[in-house]
């Protein structure tokens, strides 16, 4: 089953870690990757939210710079692995909090949509209500 682990920091304190303590934070995560091996997909560092551009939905789509909204934490990145089941994903969680505390980690199940193909979770299929067949 894939999951999505998203992760929430202050990224006021993150970026304004030395090279030292990045590089430090960073080491300590490369031996949580080594250690998932193949269950662990690709993983994504945001930069900043000054760097971000928003596009709102609305009869007239607006272009903004910086993010949606103002919040105490951002979204710094997320993960992408693949295990058994929630409690293997919060194993994983524990184990990135371990190598990078503070902050938070929200763990969401994917249901992959590529353009000719619909991958749901089976989990969610199982949730939908049975589906009307039209004669």
């Amino acid at each position: 089953m894939l999951y999505a682990i998203l992760c929430y920091n202050d990224e006021d304190l993150v970026w304004s870690w030395t090279k030292e303590e990045d590089d430090a934070v960073m080491g300590r995560l490369a031996l949580v990757h080594e250690r998932l091996g193949e269950k662990l997909g690709p993983a994504a560092r945001l930069l900043p939210t000054t760097a971000a551009t928003t596009l709102r939905k609305s009869s007239e789509p607006i272009v903004i710079d910086g993010p949606f909204a103002e919040t105490k934490e951002q979204l710094l990145g997320f993960y992408v692995i693949e295990v058994e089941n929630l409690d293997a994903a919060l194993d994983v969680a524990h184990q990135l909090t371990a190598a990078n505390p503070g902050g938070a980690y929200e763990i969401r199940p994917i249901a992959l949509f590529l353009p000719d193909k619909r991958v749901p979770d089976k989990r969610v299929i199982e949730q939908r209500a049975p589906e009307k067949r039209v004669p």
